[in-house]
Order: C-alpha cells, then sequence, then structure tokens
C-alpha cells in the first residue's frame, strides 16, 4: 500500500473536528463533549508527530476519542440510560479495550479499529461507521471479517473468553 503524507495538524483538526465533537457530544452530552474534544485533540497533537503515514487518520482519532470518553466515564461515573460505555476489565485487570488491542495487532488497520471499537469500547455499528468515515454495514462487515480472522487463528476465543 502507497504510504500516504500525513497532513498539516490544521488540515487534520479542520477535516475531523465537527465529526469528533458529535460522537462526544452522543457519548457524553454536550457539556462533557466540550472538555473531552479539547482533551481528544491535544492527545492527537501530542502524537502527531510520531504519525509515519496519512492513512486512517479518521479511525485514529476517533479511537483517542473512544479513550477519552472511557477514561470520563471513569472518573465520574454516571448512572443514566444513555450510558454504554462499559470499560470493563479483562482477567489480568487491564481494560477490555487494552486487550484487545494487543490481540487484534496482526489485524488489517480497518478491521483492527472495529473490532476494537465494538467489543473493547461496545461502541454501536453506527459510531464505528462515524470513525472509519464508513457506512454502517461497512462497519458491521469490518468488524465480522475481524473475527473471522481472529478465529483462523484460534484468538477470537481468547477474545469472547476475556470479554466475559
Amino acid at each position: 500500500m502507497d504510504d500516504v503524507a500525513v497532513p498539516p495538524f490544521e488540515r487534520f483538526y479542520l477535516e475531523h473536528r465537527d465529526a469528533v465533537f458529535a460522537f462526544l457530544g452522543r457519548r457524553l452530552g454536550r457539556e462533557g463533549a466540550e472538555d473531552a474534544f479539547q482533551e481528544t485533540f491535544l492527545r492527537a497533537l501530542r502524537g502527531y508527530q510520531s504519525l509515519r503515514h496519512g492513512r486512517e487518520l479518521r479511525a485514529w482519532v476517533f479511537t483517542i476519542a473512544a479513550r477519552v470518553v472511557v477514561d470520563e466515564h471513569r472518573r465520574r461515573p454516571r448512572q443514566t440510560p444513555t450510558d454504554r460505555v462499559d470499560a470493563g476489565t479483562t482477567e489480568d485487570g487491564r481494560p477490555a479495550y487494552a486487550e484487545l488491542e494487543d490481540l487484534t495487532n496482526e489485524l488489517p488497520a480497518t478491521e483492527r479499529a472495529a473490532v476494537v471499537l465494538r467489543y473493547g469500547y461496545d461502541l454501536t455499528y453506527t459510531d464505528i461507521a462515524v470513525a472509519l468515515g464508513s457506512t454502517e454495514a461497512a462497519a458491521r462487515q469490518a468488524a465480522s471479517s475481524g473475527v473471522r480472522r481472529l478465529r483462523r487463528k484460534g484468538i477470537a476465543h481468547d477474545i469472547q473468553h476475556r470479554l466475559d
């Protein structure tokens, strides 16, 4: 795959800010989204210089945003019906998303992002589609393809076992 140059941070920010803010608003409400938005792009800025290519930037920033959401829910647990993020922990005490990131390292980037966002962060396929810049059907397919690949490697059972 041809390497894609990393665009200037300002362009990256302008391209993704609205979608990221909408995602955070759905997860945290407007007030929570404002602080989470700043934190998301601060983390992105810190890691931006170390990016090797500009592929999958949308998935990358949404993964950061999803982590910020999880951190926010840990900081201030909320008991509302709209809370869908449950960071959960695995047998070794690590958050489920961290465990999945390690287990899915060999998957193609889109499948890895879909699997981690779905099973590690418990995002809906609609939210995953926004993160990947695709349709809900494509997000569902990416997660499904990723799980099939993991099954062929004998890893899917590990993932299910660790998340139960």
